[in-house]
C-alpha cells in the first residue's frame, strides 16, 4: 500500500492510480540468521483509472523507508504488540532499523535480466555450493557468499545447522509470494471480465443477438506470455526434454499413437531395454548440486 501511495504522488495521479507489484517474503539472512525482509518486483509506473500508463522514473528510497517504517509501527500498534512508550522509543532512534534499496532495475524488454532478478528474489535459504559437510561428520561449515567477509565462516554442529534451516520453513499453505495492484488476481479478473463484455457487445447488438455468444478467447498478448512446458521443465530440472540424450539432436514429433495395444508394446520394450542396460553397472548419479 505504501508503494502505491509513493508512486501515485510521484506520477501526479493520486486517484485510481494502480502500479503493479510482486512481493516475496523472506525470513533468513546470509548465514541462516533471522532477518525478515521483503523482495519486490515493482513496475516503474502505473495505470490510471482509464487504463493509461504513466511512467515514474524515480522514487525516493528515503521517503519509502520512512513511510514503510510508519506503516509497520502502526500495524504493530493495532495488533496490540506496541504500547505508546515503546513506540516513542522506536521513533526516537537515529537509525530507524528499516532500509529500502531500489537501485536494481531490469530494463524494459530484457527478459533475461528480469528472470535473474526474480530468481534472486526467490532464492532458497541454503545454497549447496556454499555448504561443506562430509557424510558421517558431526559438523557443517557454511561459507559466505562470494565477495563477502571471510570472517563470517562458521562451523557448527550439523544438527544445529538443520535446526537453523527448519526455522525458515514456512507453515503449510502459507504463501510467501503476493501480488498487488495491477498484478493482483482481483484486478486481473475484473479486467478480463470487462474485455469479455466489450467483445460480446457487438454480438449482442447484431443479427442473432438472441443466441448465446461463444466465450471470449484469450488475447494474443497474454498467450504470448505463457511459457511452454518444455521451457519450464528445462528451467526447473536444468535439462532440455526436447534434446535427445544420445545424439544431442532436437527431437520432433514423428507420430501420435493412440492404440492401446501398440502403446503397451512400446512401453514394455522400453522397460525391458532399461532393465537390461542397468545390469552390471552402477546406478546413475544424483542431480547436480543446487539449492535447498
Amino acid at each position: 500500500m505504501h508503494h502505491r501511495e509513493l508512486m501515485a504522488v510521484a506520477a501526479g495521479e493520486e486517484k485510481d492510480f494502480r502500479p503493479g507489484m510482486v512481493a516475496m517474503s523472506q525470513t533468513f539472512g546470509d548465514q541462516l540468521n533471522a532477518h525478515p525482509h521483503v523482495h519486490a518486483l515493482v513496475t516503474r509506473g502505473g495505470w490510471t483509472g482509464s487504463g493509461e500508463w504513466v511512467p515514474v522514473p524515480y522514487v525516493s528510497s528515503s521517503a519509502a523507508e520512512q513511510l514503510f517504517r510508519h506503516k509497520v509501527i502502526s500495524l504493530l500498534q493495532r495488533a496490540g504488540l506496541l504500547d505508546e512508550d515503546r513506540t516513542r522509543l522506536l521513533l526516537s532512534w537515529h537509525h530507524s532499523g528499516f532500509s529500502v534499496h531500489n537501485l536494481v532495475t531490469a530494463p524494459a524488454g530484457d527478459g533475461r535480466a528480469l528472470e535473474a532478478l526474480a530468481r534472486y528474489c526467490l532464492r532458497n535459504p541454503v545454497s549447496l555450493a556454499r555448504l561443506r559437510w562430509e557424510p558421517g561428520s558431526e559438523t557443517a561449515t557454511y561459507l559466505p557468499r562470494y565477495g563477502h567477509d571471510d570472517e563470517k565462516v562458521e562451523t557448527l554442529d550439523a544438527l544445529d545447522f538443520v535446526a537453523r534451516l527448519l526455522a525458515h520453513v514456512p507453515d503449510p499453505r502459507r504463501h510467501l509470494v503476493h501480488y498487488y495492484g495491477a498484478f493482483s488476481n482481483v484486478v486481473r479478473g475484473k479486467l478480463k471480465a470487462r474485455n469479455q463484455a466489450q467483445q460480446a457487445e457487438p454480438l449482442a447488438s447484431g443479427p442473432g443477438a438472441h443466441t448465446s455468444s461463444p466465450p471470449a478467447l484469450a488475447s494474443p498478448s497474454l498467450a504470448a506470455l505463457r511459457r511452454g512446458w518444455a521451457q519450464l521443465l528445462r528451467r526447473v530440472y536444468e535439462t532440455d526434454p526436447l534434446v535427445c540424450p544420445r545424439c544431442q539432436g532436437v527431437m520432433r514429433v514423428v507420430s501420435f499413437i493412440t492404440e492401446g495395444r501398440v502403446i503397451r508394446r512400446i512401453l514394455d520394450h522400453l522397460g525391458a531395454s532399461a532393465r537390461g542396460a542397468t545390469q552390471g553397472r552402477a546406478p546413475p548419479s544424483g542431480p547436480a548440486p543446487g539449492s535447498l
